[in-house]
């Protein structure tokens, strides 16, 4: 039987490699955009396949939404604002669509009587944890509820601490199960957003998967978003041996994930047989600190950029994540396969192909700046 899926934002990066892989394996495809500027070139819409239906329109209207769902048998919702530092000050552009967008979307799909959707998928995120979780040698394993202090960290004091006998706690891979403690605005809606279409998966009695994609990168992502991505922040810099500035310590540490990896595991969520409804973190599994990732990118264009670790610090940033997979890997049966530096090589012969954009980095630095954001370091610790 040929699936009919409709992926919200499918002009996006994720969406885009998704709707590619479906239609490959012939099933119908549409996708429904606003092709943001902020994200998308102004010709973005004609690199999508001809065969991919294109609905072109925001989220939070109605009409087009419904005409979007009509003979729908599954759905990837992946049309939100995206961004941590910007979700801070956006608060409102973020809230009306993260979560109206979505409110809308399960409010087309819960009173459509004719509705024929077998299964939904939710782009969750790792920001929903917080901190997620550390572990004191002598203390046992803690969720930090609270975020680091702007004092201390201004002085260069970035780790969490046990609370019990002040050592520096380690941190481990997060499973599922931890407590969620989202940081910035940005997380707080894609929590909601996990929430809501659960829950709408256990009204109507399909499956419904929440996605928590760890960081995404790979041929294709936008080069030109200075909110998101710092491969691609930090390869466009280097390609034209500008500095590049790292916060905090550079010891802060992210878990990347490889694109073709998460469109698998999102495609094995499509074709899954048995009932489901929960979430999944979608990593590698592994965690890369940002300084070190910033040399290999450095090396690989040459070594000519030079490199500050500046202590400066960013509210709603967190420390370190990284993925437990256990029940991906059980429930899916699938461990991701491209490790971090085959990716980053992968990703970095792609940028070498493409034009070099005028990265606002700077004005987004000072946007953060203005709205109370950007915290500059008193004094790094060594």
């Amino acid at each position: 039987m040929v699936n009919s899926v409709l992926i919200t934002g499918g002009a996006g990066f994720i969406g885009r490699n998704l709707a590619s892989y479906l239609i490959s394996r012939g099933d119908r495809v549409r996708i429904l955009d606003n092709f943001n500027s902020q994200i998308h070139d102004i010709n973005s819409s004609k690199s999508i396949p001809k065969s991919i239906e294109i609905f072109k329109g925001d989220i939070q209207d109605k009409d087009i939404v419904q005409k979007a769902l009509e003979g729908v048998t599954q759905i990837v919702h992946y049309a939100a604002e995206t961004g941590t530092g910007q979700s801070m000050y956006e608060i409102e552009k973020y809230f009306s669509v993260n979560i109206q967008g979505t409110a809308n979307l399960i409010n087309c799909i819960q009173n459509d009587s004719k509705s024929t959707l077998k299964s939904i998928i939710v782009a969750s995120s790792r920001s929903i944890y917080g901190e997620g979780l550390y572990c004191c040698d002598e203390h046992g394993y803690f969720y930090p509820v609270n975020n680091r202090e702007t004092s201390k960290v201004s002085e260069g004091h970035y780790d969490f601490l046990c609370p019990n006998c002040n050592r520096r706690l380690t941190f481990l891979p997060t499973p599922e199960t931890a407590a969620l403690n989202p940081q910035s605005f940005y997380a707080v809606t894609k929590l909601t957003q996990e929430k809501s279409i659960l829950l709408l998966a256990k009204n109507k009695g399909i499956n419904g998967f929440a996605l928590r994609y760890q960081n995404v990168y790979g041929p294709g992502q936008s080069l030109k978003n200075p909110y998101t991505g710092i491969l691609a922040i930090f390869s466009t810099l280097a390609r034209q041996n500008l500095p590049i500035n790292i916060f905090e310590d550079g010891k802060e540490s992210r878990d990347f994930i490889y694109i073709d990896d998460v469109v698998e595991s999102t495609v094995r969520c499509l074709e899954y047989k048995d009932f489901f409804i929960g979430s999944l973190n979608v990593g590698f599994g592994k965690s890369e600190a940002v300084l070190n990732v910033a040399n290999k990118i450095k090396s690989y264009y040459g070594g000519k950029s030079e490199i500050t670790v500046t202590g400066d610090y960013r509210k709603g940033d967190i420390r370190h994540n990284v993925a437990d997979i256990t029940q991906l890997k059980k429930l899916l049966n699938f461990t991701p396969l491209v490790s971090f530096d085959e990716g980053l090589l992968f990703f970095l012969s792609w940028v070498d192909k493409q034009p070099i954009y005028a990265l606002p980095y700077v004005q987004s630095i000072k946007e953060l700046e203005i709205n109370d954001m950007f915290i500059k370091a008193v004094k790094l610790t060594k």
